[in-house]
């Protein structure tokens, strides 16, 4: 037991120390080259001799290196959270459509001013009310899956009505789409496909708060987590109150994949596969140790896709959202593959 716990806490230890390693590469690799002794002084010291470098570390990386990890400790954690929940191992925000549920909040902010008049479409497309729609949106398609969970036993058909939810939100996000101006239409069209390079300081500031937030909620969390992977009577018996995790569960997911939609736009597969790769690594189910391996596997990866898409060297800069689904697209293949195999 000892051992165990010993090798848990080396795990996470090294976890922390490639996530360090990861922020460093991904602040020294970029479209413009610069030498890497000079990424250090600005790290350390916030200058260099040369201007344009400086601004270029300090007001560009520097800010992107910190969203990426925010947005994987985020949706890693909220992925962790929801199959711990539903008792699913296909859960996550993507899947479950949380994540288009905060698209048609957004889309609701965005495209439907061209419905609304001017002054109230400007009030509407500030900072707080795209989070306050985004939130609001993954809550109301959480709840939705909650009830359909009391109706249905069966975790392939709490999928499907996933995947409905997820084409019905689609579905109104195109209504919206068919009457926005070409200006409201090309401004969700780049938020859809994902970015951590465009966040202002006060937008990265309210980011780190939401992110912060979701996370103190999750660890009030972590002991009914554990409760309930043995079922919700075993759960009752030892005196968990279920509405009360519930309620928790629901606050942190929904304020997590809420606030990063609002600001980076959907990002797939990283909630759904950084928790399976943390539960592989650390060979427990073990919710205090788990959610820390996974909130850092989650900045660590999310670091190495934007390192991926902003191609060093190249003048191009892939959407982050296509990264993410083309590392993480063979992840759930495999866990599908993976769970046929075991049932049979």
């Amino acid at each position: 037991m000892v051992q165990l716990k010993n090798k848990n806490q080396l795990i996470i230890l090294f976890l922390a120390l490639l996530l360090l390693i990861s922020f460093v590469l991904n602040v020294a690799l970029g479209q413009v080259s610069i030498p890497f002794w000079e990424i250090i002084s600005s790290l350390l010291f916030g200058e260099s001799k040369n201007e344009t470098w400086n601004y270029i570390i300090i007001n560009f990386r520097i800010p992107k290196a910190i969203a990426a990890i925010l947005v994987g400790i985020g949706l890693s954690v909220s992925g962790l959270l929801m199959q711990t929940l539903f008792r699913n191992p296909l859960a996550g925000p993507y899947v479950l459509g949380l994540s288009s549920g905060s698209s048609l909040g957004v889309a609701f902010i965005i495209l439907g001013a061209a419905v609304l008049p001017n002054w109230m479409g400007v009030i509407l497309q500030s900072n707080y009310s795209i989070v306050l729609a985004s939130c609001f949106g993954s809550l109301l398609v959480l709840g939705l899956l909650l009830i359909a969970i009391k109706k249905l036993r069966d975790t392939t058909m709490i999928l499907i009505v996933g995947l409905m939810f997820s084409s019905f939100a689609g579905a109104v996000v195109n209504v919206l789409s068919y009457f926005s101006n070409a200006e409201q239409l090309q401004r969700f069209t780049f938020w859809s496909m994902g970015s951590i390079g465009n966040l202002t300081s006060n937008q990265l500031l309210l980011l780190s708060f939401c992110v912060t937030i979701g996370s103190i909620v999750s660890l009030f969390s972590i002991k009914s987590l554990d409760a309930l992977l043995l079922g919700e009577n075993y759960a009752k018996s030892i005196g968990v109150n279920l509405s009360k995790s519930r309620l928790l569960v629901i606050f942190a997911t929904a304020i997590f994949t809420g606030s990063i939609t609002a600001f980076t736009g959907p990002i797939a597969f990283v909630g759904l596969a950084v928790p399976h790769i943390a539960k592989i690594i650390l060979q427990s189910s073990n919710h205090k140790i788990l959610f820390f391996c996974t909130a850092l596997l989650g900045g660590i990866i999310m670091l190495l896709c934007d390192l991926v898409s902003q191609m060093p060297g190249a003048n191009f800069t892939l959407p982050i959202n296509a990264v993410t689904s083309i590392l993480g697209a063979p992840v759930v293949v495999w866990l599908i593959i993976k769970r046929k195999q075991a049932r049979n």
